[in-house]
C-alpha cells in the first residue's frame, strides 16, 4: 500500500509465484488485480451497491451491462450479501450495517478474481453476530481463495484458519527501532497444542501479551 509513497522505505522481500512483489519489472497495478485487501474498518465507496462492486471490473474494462450484473451477483453470494441487498442495489453502500459493509468490501474484493485475500483485522469493529457472519463467510470461500488473516484474537484464529503464524516484535533500545519478527508458524491446532517456542506458548497461556 506505501510503495508508491514518496520516501517510503522497504527492506526484505516477499515472493508471489516466485517473483519478487518489489521487483522493479514487477507493476503494483498487476499486483493488486492478483491480491485483494479487506481493511479492518468497512470503508465502502460514496457509491450505491452495485458500484461498489462493479468498480474493480469497470477499471479492468469490462463494461457490457449483463457481465456486470453477473459478476455483482456472484460477488454479492459469495460474500453471503445478495439476499439482504437484492432488492436496493441502487441504494448507497454507506447506508448499510457495520456487517453488511463489511460483507461488501468482501465482495468488493472478490469482484475482481484475485488469487490471494488479505484481511486486516476484518471483524475487530464489528458486533459478535457480524463477527459470526464474517467468520462463516472465511470458512466457506476458502476453498476458492488463498485468505491472509491478521488477528490479536487468539479465538478467532483458532475457528478460522488452518494454519497460524506467532509473530513478535524485536526493540532496539538504543534507536527505540522496532522490527517484526516470526517466531513460529505451524498447523493451527499445533501452534495452540504445542507450541515449540517459549514466546508462543507464554503467549497462548496468556503469561505474554
Amino acid at each position: 500500500m506505501n510503495d508508491l509513497v514518496p520516501g517510503a522505505h522497504v527492506e526484505g522481500d516477499v515472493t508471489y509465484r516466485g517473483e519478487s512483489l518489489y521487483g522493479k519489472s514487477v507493476s503494483p497495478i498487476a499486483v493488486r488485480r492478483r491480491i485483494g485487501m479487506v481493511f479492518q474498518k468497512p470503508n465502502p465507496f460514496p457509491k450505491s451497491i452495485y458500484d461498489n462492486v462493479a468498480y474493480g471490473p469497470r477499471i479492468n474494462g469490462i463494461h457490457n451491462k449483463g457481465k456486470l450484473d453477473e459478476i455483482v451477483e456472484r460477488s454479492l453470494r459469495q460474500a453471503a450479501l445478495w439476499d439482504e441487498v437484492k432488492n436496493r442495489l441502487k441504494n448507497s453502500g454507506l447506508g448499510l450495517s457495520g456487517g453488511q459493509a463489511q460483507r461488501l468490501c468482501i465482495a468488493r474484493t472478490l469482484a475482481v478474481e484475485p488469487d490471494v485475500v488479505l484481511m486486516d483485522e476484518p471483524a475487530s469493529a464489528l458486533d459478535p453476530i457480524a463477527t459470526g457472519a464474517i467468520e462463516d463467510l472465511m470458512k466457506e470461500i476458502k476453498d476458492r481463495y488463498t485468505i491472509v488473516v491478521v488477528t490479536h484474537n487468539m479465538q478467532q484464529a483458532t475457528r478460522v484458519s488452518d494454519r497460524t503464524a506467532f509473530y513478535s516484535v524485536l526493540v532496539n533500545p538504543e534507536s527505540d527501532t522496532r522490527t517484526g519478527t516470526l517466531v513460529e508458524y505451524a498447523p493451527t491446532d499445533r501452534l495452540f497444542g504445542d507450541p515449540q517456542d517459549d514466546r508462543t506458548k507464554a503467549y497462548v497461556t496468556g503469561r505474554m501479551g
